[in-house]
């Protein structure tokens, strides 16, 4: 809070130099200033939101086995029972699939009382997630994940990644989640890390219907200061009404001059979309959910149908200082203290049609999620290293993403020997961003003609005193912007998967598959600076210059925007669209075909094998318009065996060996030569085409204890090479530019490290006695993971970051050394040396009543490689983000009442209110502030009740 007043104070301190206010107010605000398992786990079609299982019959005694987890993926079959082999009995999924998995069932989930699926898999061993809802597995990026619903791929909404970010998945549709952390030949090839799989609600076990909300409070955010803006009426509901609307000669705008008139200028939406406004108390979060579901028995068979909608908005306000160097001492070349707040609506919708006859399923599923941001942002510079005074710049975004997936799943068992599983989906995937607008004030030593200020603060003749502000100095563009931005992505995917079952004293299972996937996408950036007609940038004249955006850009100072009599003819302020901002759209396809064998048996007493290899030809293309290069195409196919060792050599031991090769392709997004603009880091992205696949090669042993029933202890170790990893290099242009990034290749890279879990559950009735105790336990639920990684950065040439027309050494044009863009030894961009996650609670195994303590942490990463110095050689430190320490304590209550089965939870979320950190830190002891800014402790209340 002291440092919320202090910038408070600078912004009324620098009120008279931003003009009218720069900020305007809200609704009866004030003019703002300008600113600077309890129970045993359940099915997958457990109740949505985390409630009292609708589904499930009486209660469970703790020495009941585990209720069985429903998982689709491929080749499963929904096979998951039991698995016996000479000797021995393989009672779990988690044990007896033959890959080393993690399984969250819907009471693993509920306990961690998560609202989505990416914040639920931060508890699973060796996982961690970045930026909100990317899964990094093992240290590997989000590019080396992949995520697959009910089996089939996703696509992703982010023009960044092609990853999904799964922060969009509400725990409320899923009813399991698999990682799959060793490869097995039935995925696709591009498997890094791992895969996960989330599996959807499908039929239940009886008919039911089940609500809830959710109310919750952010101690940073929750009744404080935070800035948003109009937009439109139904912006509350996370859907544009038409104000944002995109006319048809922006669209059209690259295929003309690129010059808008005031005219068309005028027609664009104003005051809505460009006026900053401050409101002293935002709102409390809010979520809700409904869903249903019914059976029907049609004879034999059995019909299911469930549904699921849920809403949620919430809103999250960050102060975060924001500096950069461009020295190798660390010496601040600019200092930002920065307000950005975040309302985030998010709609989704599930439709879930199961039937089963015989030992047959048929599933047809349909996703539906809709995740907008609506975004205000103002940022004060008490240093810029091109003025004397206070710059502020403000931004207004509005990012509105959607995801839209059908799928049809059969699962047959033809015979008892034979089995067929057939997938198809069609998902499609849209990002639109219109109206990102910036606008940049300065307050200069200058005046708006040039005239320099008399020592003595006087005036002179045509000029005016430095206690005002104009549009960044006599550059108008490109520091008065908008973009409209939209991505769109259709994915089809087909696979089918056979196995046969040979009996004999040592069965052996052969299985074989074809895959298909389909995809294409479209990415357009049109980014326009405004400009005057008079002047190619200059800004208009005082007193225009002093005004905020929205009278800026209204019909009278569009039409005249140089009154001066220093301009001897009138001018217009107008739209120059910028063709330096790379191609303003790129189109791209990926087309793959595989087909797989497989063959798994049981080669002696207790040991099992699975051997496999996996056929894959891949042809990725990224065309770009707007640019003279840029084209890229990857063309490959590759074999990719895999195999498995599992030896059972105790009746509850067993150890794993696992060996394969996979593949990472580049992203679109790391192709196209297109630019982009992250909101929060205000970082800059540029593709490279002339990236390449990376290969993998992948080792792992594990050890693991099953003492008990839904009890146990693990013990890995695990091996990565890389061949040509593609890392993101940071870079600056020019001493004024910020920092850019871009994406290459090293030669190559490791690594390794190993993992160590434990679940145990102490019945508390042995301690204490008592009847409360009876039925009570405690829980312990902890996990380690250990990581270390390595690249190679030697003579070897890889694709350059920044644009080259000459050759560097003994590499083509293009290209450059490896040493000379990367530090030799360090590590992964990502990649967390150690990973903690820690759950400690109290449970009652005969109904609903939890408390869990949970605790997580992961040490420090790499988020983007140190730029090289301007003007000579070496590298400033990496960019380095600190995690740190979470502590969240959640508790869950069943109550039965008036029929129904109701569940109150209270959660409280970064209890320590451990502060974001992103940093580089300099030889001397210098550290500069990337990002910064404190997270608030979350408080929430929930209400859900069952039918």
């Amino acid at each position: 809070m002291p440092q919320r007043l202090a910038f408070a104070t600078l912004l009324l301190m620098s009120s008279t130099l931003v003009a009218p206010a720069v900020l305007a107010q809200t609704a009866g605000g004030t003019a703002a200033p300008a600113p600077p398992p309890a129970q045993t786990s359940t099915p997958a079609t457990s109740s949505p939101g985390g409630a009292t299982d609708p589904q499930t019959a009486a209660p469970t005694s703790t020495d009941q086995q585990e209720a069985p987890v429903e998982v689709s993926a491929p080749g499963m079959n929904g096979d998951v029972e039991d698995i016996v082999v000479v000797g021995r009995n393989i009672p779990n999924v988690v044990r007896s699939t033959p890959q080393i998995v993690s399984v969250l069932s819907s009471a693993d989930i509920a306990r961690t009382g998560e609202g989505d699926i990416a914040g639920a898999l931060t508890r699973v061993t060796g996982l961690s997630v970045v930026g909100g809802g990317f899964v990094y597995v093992r240290g590997l990026g989000d590019r080396y994940s992949s995520s697959l619903l009910n089996g089939s791929p996703l696509p992703s909404p982010e023009p960044l990644r092609r990853s999904v970010p799964l922060d969009i998945f509400p725990t409320t549709i899923v009813g399991s989640a698999l990682v799959q952390k060793t490869y097995s030949v039935n995925y696709p090839g591009e498997f890094g890390g791992g895969v996960i799989n989330l599996t959807t609600k499908a039929i239940p076990d009886k008919n039911f219907v089940s609500f809830g909300a959710t109310i919750a409070a952010d101690d940073a955010t929750t009744s404080e200061l935070g800035y948003t803006y109009a937009g439109g009426d139904a912006d509350w509901i996370g859907y544009d009404d038409g104000t944002r609307k995109v006319p048809a000669f922006i669209k059209n705008a690259p295929n003309g001059s690129g010059i808008i008139p005031a005219a068309q200028v005028a027609q664009l939406s104003n005051a809505s979309t460009t006026l900053l406004q401050r409101n002293n108390q935002l709102p409390a979060n809010w979520s809700g959910e409904i869903s249903g579901g019914s059976v029907y028995d049609i004879g034999s068979s059995r019909l299911g149908v469930i549904a699921s909608l849920s809403a949620s908005n919430t809103f999250r306000t960050r102060f975060a200082n924001q500096q950069d160097s461009v020295s190798a001492d660390g010496t601040l070349r600019n200092d930002f203290s920065t307000l950005l707040t975040d309302n985030r609506i998010v709609a989704n919708a599930l439709i879930g049609v199961g039937l089963e006859f015989g030992e047959n399923t048929l599933r047809w599923t349909n996703v539906y999620i809709h995740d907008t941001l609506k975004q205000g942002r103002g940022s004060a510079a008490t240093l810029y290293n091109n003025a004397s005074g206070l710059r502020f710049q403000q931004n207004t975004n509005w990012f509105e993403r959607q995801l839209i997936e059908t799928q049809l799943v059969g699962e047959f068992k033809l015979t008892d020997a034979l089995k067929l599983d057939v997938r198809g989906a069609y998902a499609n995937s849209k990002r639109n961003a219109p109206y990102e607008r910036q606008f940049d004030y300065l307050c200069s030593a200058t005046t708006t003609t040039g005239l320099p200020i008399t020592s003595d603060g006087a005036q002179q003749a045509g000029g005016f005193q430095c206690n005002g502000a104009y549009q960044v100095t006599q550059r108008f563009t490109p520091f008065a912007s908008i973009i409209f931005s939209e991505l769109n992505e259709n994915l089809w995917t087909g696979q089918a998967d056979t196995s046969y079952k040979i009996d004999g004293d040592r069965p052996i299972t052969l299985s074989a598959g074809y895959f298909y996937q389909g995809t294409d996408r479209t990415s357009s950036r049109l980014q326009f600076n405004y400009q005057t007609s008079n002047g190619g940038g200059t800004a208009p004249g005082y007193p225009y210059n002093l005004l905020r955006p929205d009278y800026l850009l209204s019909p009278d100072v569009l039409n005249n925007a140089c009154p001066s009599t220093a301009n001897t003819a009138p001018c217009t302020i107008q739209l120059q669209f910028n063709t330096a901002a790379g191609a303003y759209r790129y189109d791209a396809t990926l087309d793959v075909h595989a087909g797989y064998v497989q063959a798994e048996g049981e080669a002696f007493d207790g040991l099992r094998a699975v051997i496999g290899v996996r056929y894959e030809r891949g042809d990725e293309r990224v065309t770009p318009f707007g640019v003279t290069t840029g084209l890229a195409r990857l063309k490959n196919d590759y074999f990719l065996p895999a195999s498995t060792l599992t030896w059972n050599f105790a009746a509850d031991m067993q150890l794993r060996a696992s060996a394969a090769k996979t593949i990472s392709r580049p992203q679109f997004r790391e192709l196209a030569p297109q630019q982009f603009r992250d909101p929060d880091s205000d970082r800059l992205f540029f593709g490279n085409p002339l990236l390449r696949d990376s290969k993998l090669y992948n080792l792992e042993a594990r050890y693991e204890w099953f003492f008990k029933r839904d009890q146990r202890f693990t013990l890995a170790g695990f091996y990565k090479r890389i061949d040509n990893p593609i890392e993101q290099v940071g870079f600056y242009t020019g001493a004024d530019d910020r920092l850019q990034t871009g994406f290459t290749y090293l030669p190559k890279a490791t690594l390794y490290g190993g993992e160590v879990e434990l679940q145990k559950y102490f019945p508390l009735a042995d301690v204490f006695g008592s009847d409360f105790f009876a039925t009570r336990r405690a829980l312990l639920v902890a996990n380690y993971t250990y990581t270390k990684s390595k690249i190679t950065a030697d003579s070897n040439c890889a694709p350059s970051v920044a644009s080259s027309t000459q050759a560097v050494g003994n590499c083509a044009v293009g290209f450059a050394p490896a040493s000379s863009l990367f530090r030799d030894g360090a590590p992964l961009t990502g990649q967390s040396d150690h990973l903690v996650n820690l759950q400690l609670g109290i449970e009652d195994s005969a109904a609903l009543s939890q408390i869990t303590l949970l605790f997580n942490y992961a040490s420090k990463r790499v988020t983007n490689r140190g730029p090289s110095l301007l003007g000579g050689t070496g590298f400033q430190p990496d960019i380095v983000e600190h995690p740190g320490i979470r502590l969240d304590l959640v508790a869950r209550q069943g109550v039965e009442l008036m029929g129904g089965k109701f569940e109150i939870k209270a959660e409280a979320r970064n209890l320590t209110r451990t502060r974001y950190r992103e940093s580089q830190t300099f030889a001397n002891g210098n550290e500069v502030y990337i990002n910064r800014y404190n997270l608030g402790r979350v408080f929430s209340l929930g209400v859900s009740a069952t039918f």
